[in-house]
């Protein structure tokens, strides 16, 4: 049987135009040594490129100090993508597959992409080019290598670290507030030192850590990045051992994805007692740590629970209207009078970028109430006839075109496999299986997305009727509120939008949108 296979022109030459090159680089550190190799290749690609007579020079791009574990941190690359998008690029050079990404998943979708914008790359190392394979097969080996390789680096390097760790050795690359490393040494920097005593003197005569920051921020203290002192600043100084002389290591640790996390006692910690010159001396440290418990048992709140960020009800739940912002809780004074009020935090921040004045908390509690009410007086007018309506809609269609879906993902399969079986057999040119299986595989991506969505509509409309049923049931007790009920408020609503000073709007876990005047 005669094969015939298209060999599409390459537009570039059939216009006699130059192919516009470019070039990727990276290096995952920013050692003085890595730095040396990035500029090499730099001025190699760039000689490589302006040498070949029909190309022309579409720029370097290149990443510092950056993991190739995910795109998303590397700002080159990304822009990269976007000036292909954008047409400015027709074909890539750079070193190798684990320069360009060690992540195989990014890598075959950062493929995939280029080769749909006709957009091929050339990897030196391996002396691949995608415009010429017969497959993904060897990127995708390649790529996995790749990423099995960055795994292993970085369990070799936790291994290092943790034998550090155990003897002691470890060195504070960023040492806190206050120190500053020499010669991998911590060393104490004086001025900020002084600032440091200052926050404990100041903890433990009895302040917040709120009147602590306006207070730095009242003298224009420079912190260390040049931004804001914030109470959670304050009690992160508060907190840090170092300041003893002590040194928790892992605080943190990484997962198998490169996800960073707090270390909470998944991993072992190691503690060493005077591993450098204290600023605080233990008593103090310990006192202003008693102090912060003692307040915050006061209050019920307890680090690290749902109700240490959310310590009221209407906490994260309130935002701005006009800039999208979320509101915070302050004290005002009025005749020597203090009352709750919520603002907008952008407002505090800077009044330019945001008008929305605050709202007084009874007033925003007697609102709650008042909708409850009118939801218990209309409930068969509002209520029932939503749930109703939600009871009667079929999800028999999405159901349908979910098992529909399937079958077909299930044919697409088959049909893939089978072509793979054709160009095993050499039945088929691989370019012309390259074209089929893209297309099989898009079809596939496709029909896999519209099924999620279905799934997931599908969900939410289940937990919207019973979200309907819960309040309708209350409703059904005819119980008028007299007082705010916190507990009520949580388990109904979802947030509030100021919609104005003397208006807001309730955005119920039901879906339904309640505005309330203020």
């Amino acid at each position: 049987m005669k094969r015939i296979t298209k060999i599409k022109e390459n537009e570039s030459l059939a216009l006699g135009k130059k192919l516009r090159v470019a070039a990727y680089c990276r290096v995952s550190t920013d050692s003085d040594e890595q730095m040396v190799s990035l500029e090499a290749q730099k001025n190699h690609y760039e000689s490589y490129i302006k040498g070949n007579p029909e190309w022309e020079f579409a720029g370097l791009y290149f990443d510092e100090g950056i993991s190739g574990t995910k795109k998303a941190k590397r700002t080159a690359l990304l822009q990269m993508m976007k000036d292909c998008e954008q047409g400015k690029i027709d074909y890539i050079i750079t070193k190798s597959i684990s320069r360009f990404a060690r992540n195989t998943t990014d890598c075959l979708e950062m493929v995939r992409k280029l080769i749909d914008l006709g957009i091929f790359i050339y990897f030196e190392k391996e002396n691949l080019n995608t415009g010429s394979m017969e497959s993904e097969l060897m990127l995708s080996i390649l790529s996995s290598l790749a990423e099995s390789e960055s795994v292993s680096i970085s369990e070799n390097s936790k291994w290092a670290i943790q034998k550090r760790f155990q003897n002691g050795t470890f060195t504070i690359s960023y040492p806190p507030y206050g120190y500053k490393n020499v010669d991998g040494e911590m060393v104490v920097e004086p001025e900020q030192a002084e600032v440091v005593k200052f926050i404990f003197a100041e903890t433990l005569a009895g302040k917040s850590s709120s009147a602590i920051s306006s207070e730095l921020q009242k003298r224009k203290v420079p912190t260390r990045k040049g931004g804001s002192w914030t109470p959670t600043t304050v009690r992160g100084i508060l907190s840090n051992e170092k300041y003893v002389g002590d040194v928790l290591f892992q605080k943190t640790y990484t997962d198998s994805h490169f996800n960073r996390h707090t270390n909470y006692g998944e991993r072992d910690q190691y503690m060493m007692q005077d591993h450098h010159e204290a600023i605080i001396s233990r008593e103090d440290f310990e006192a202003a740590g008693m102090l912060i418990n003692q307040r915050a048992a006061e209050k019920g709140i307890l680090k690290g629970t749902g109700k240490y960020q959310n310590r009221y009800p209407f906490s994260s739940r309130i935002i701005c209207g006009e800039c999208g912002a979320k509101f915070k809780r302050r004290i005002h004074s009025a005749s020597k009078v203090k009352y709750a009020a919520w603002c907008c935090s952008q407002h505090i921040d800077d009044i330019s970028k945001c008008s929305m004045m605050y709202i007084r908390e009874d007033a925003i509690e007697q609102a709650f109430v008042t909708m409850m009410n009118k939801l218990v007086f209309g409930r068969k007018q509002v209520l029932k006839p939503l749930l109703d309506a939600l009871r009667e809609t079929s999800r028999t269609d999405g159901l349908g075109r979910i098992n529909e879906l399937e079958s077909r993902l299930e044919k697409n399969l088959e049909r893939r496999q089978v072509l793979m079986g054709l160009m095993t057999k050499g039945y088929l040119e691989p370019a012309l299986f390259n074209q089929e299986n893209n297309e099989l595989l898009a079809e596939a991506a496709q029909m896999n997305a519209e099924k999620e969505n279905l799934s997931h509509a599908i969900n939410g409309e289940l937990t919207r009727t019973e979200e309907v049923s819960s309040l309708l049931r209350f409703a059904n007790k005819e119980e008028m509120l007299t007082v705010f009920d916190g507990d009520l408020f949580e388990e109904y609503v979802e947030q509030i939008v100021v919609c104005s000073r003397t208006e807001i709007a309730f955005h119920m876990k039901c879906g339904l949108i309640l505005k309330e005047g203020v």
